[in-house]
């Protein structure tokens, strides 16, 4: 026993030893780096006494500040930024639904603005700026070296007035000027209507009233098709929809879903990870669903579509999305400002990150840029037909029911080429659901 407790009290000294041993530097090094922090401090502090005291003009210190705070936000990330008060009061607005301006969201690459996505029935959209564009001078005046906040300033001002934005797109020999007048952009998240038999969920935008208005719209069309058994899909359609509120997004996605993870999201520390599961209750009864994205599907719009995509939930047609798989986090600070930080990265439930990677469609259908040749069209639309020649011999094999469902297969099937004419993509998902519908059937 003496024995036992001897070389006890010997272990516990030696392991007091060691742990002084290893503390000691450890402490060391965490002094001497709290030391260069204040050495930094203090070097900024002299910097900005100096600017205060000798710039060649007077300077607002709460501007300078400001300006120095954003600066270091914006080394982070293109997505950490400081909000003044304006800011972000702007941003709760946005998040309401109702705000003035162009109607683009846009970020920053390599120097330039880059639209990430004109937004439905705005000035920016109805003016053909597109998603991928890349804004370089406005009003005659180059947007090269300002930062992202002095770009959209400078885009910004009173409704009515007129803009003049120059583009560079990818295919044009040269930029071009596009004329806008600035307008109040009052966002509509979801726009649901028919085509035939498909219910087809337009939805522009993730703010407080997406999920309801989805809902309602859902609701509200498959009643005006006299039921669910009398639709064959749904298209949900989130091109160039720029993203929004993650809480909204992954009530989108479990709107589809029984079961099973929609989105992760990691941070610096394990206890900052979260992970969000679908809730029983698919608002279409598991009828096949098709998703559309673009390079304008961003942020939310990405979580909606990788869930859906990695559950095998419905079929995601289109381009690549843009690749943003990172949360901001929009944290109040003293003066009514606020600073909007990137605090986890999100993750699909297979566990995949889409950060500058994209979701990949499981079909991709590009939307043709030059219109068809309209000649051609008329060509094939006057070819004629056994019908048409005299004397041809009339069917009597079918009862008028029957031949009321030629035609109406007929003007569907016209229809759909009218609507392949106007957005290739949509027709593309429709024609797909069409497809699916027959086979089930």
């Amino acid at each position: 026993m003496k024995k036992t407790l001897i070389a006890i009290s010997s272990g516990v000294v030696s392991a007091a030893l060691l742990t002084t041993q290893i503390a000691a530097p450890l402490m060391a090094q965490e002094s001497a780096s709290q030391d260069s922090v204040y050495e930094q401090l203090e070097l900024f502090g002299d910097i900005f006494e100096r600017v205060r005291s000798e710039y060649v003009e007077e300077v607002d210190d709460k501007a300078l500040i400001e300006a120095a705070i954003d600066g270091m936000l914006r080394s982070l990330d293109p997505h950490s930024s400081f909000l003044s008060v304006d800011d972000a009061e702007d941003m709760r607005v946005r998040t309401r639904g109702e705000f003035g301006g162009l109607g683009i969201e846009v970020t920053q690459e390599d120097g330039w603005v880059k639209v990430v996505s004109p937004i439905d029935d705005t000035p920016a959209d109805e003016a053909g700026v597109e998603a991928g564009d890349f804004i370089t001078h406005v009003d005659g005046e180059s947007l090269l070296g300002l930062t992202l906040d002095e770009s959209v300033d400078i885009m910004r001002g009173p409704v009515g007035s007129e803009i003049v934005i120059t583009i560079a797109r990818e295919g044009e020999p040269e930029p071009f000027d596009i004329t806008i007048v600035r307008d109040t952009i009052k966002l509509t998240a979801v726009r649901v209507r028919t085509e035939g038999d498909t219910v087809v969920v337009r939805v522009t935008t993730f703010n407080e009233k997406t999920y309801s208005n989805l809902k309602d719209g859902l609701e509200d069309a498959i009643a005006e098709l006299g039921g669910l058994e009398n639709v064959n899909g749904v298209v949900l359609d989130l091109r160039n929809n720029p993203g929004g509120l993650l809480d909204q997004s992954i009530r989108v996605s479990d709107a589809f879903l029984e079961k099973g993870e929609i989105v992760s999201t990691r941070g610096r520390y394990a206890e900052d990870s979260d992970r969000f599961n679908a809730t029983p209750g698919d608002l279409i009864n598991d009828k096949p669903l098709v998703v559309l994205i673009n390079g304008g599907s961003a942020s939310a719009s990405e979580i909606v579509a990788g869930a859906l995509k990695d559950h095998r939930r419905a079929i995601i047609v289109g381009t690549k999305s843009f690749g943003k798989g990172s949360v901001q986090s929009v944290i109040p600070l003293r003066g009514e400002s606020a600073m909007r930080l990137t605090t986890a990265r999100y993750y699909t439930p297979s566990g995949r990150s889409i950060q500058a990677l994209g979701v990949s469609p499981d079909i991709i259908v590009e939307q043709p840029r030059v219109a068809r040749n309209e000649e051609a069209e008329d060509e094939a639309q006057n070819l004629r037909s056994e019908a048409d020649l005299r004397g041809s011999l009339n069917n009597d094999s079918l009862t008028e029911d029957e031949i009321q469902q030629i035609e109406d297969d007929a003007d569907n099937a016209k229809a759909a080429a009218e609507l392949r004419k106007e957005d290739y993509q949509l027709a593309y998902a429709i024609d797909l659901l069409r497809g699916l519908s027959a086979l089930n059937k």
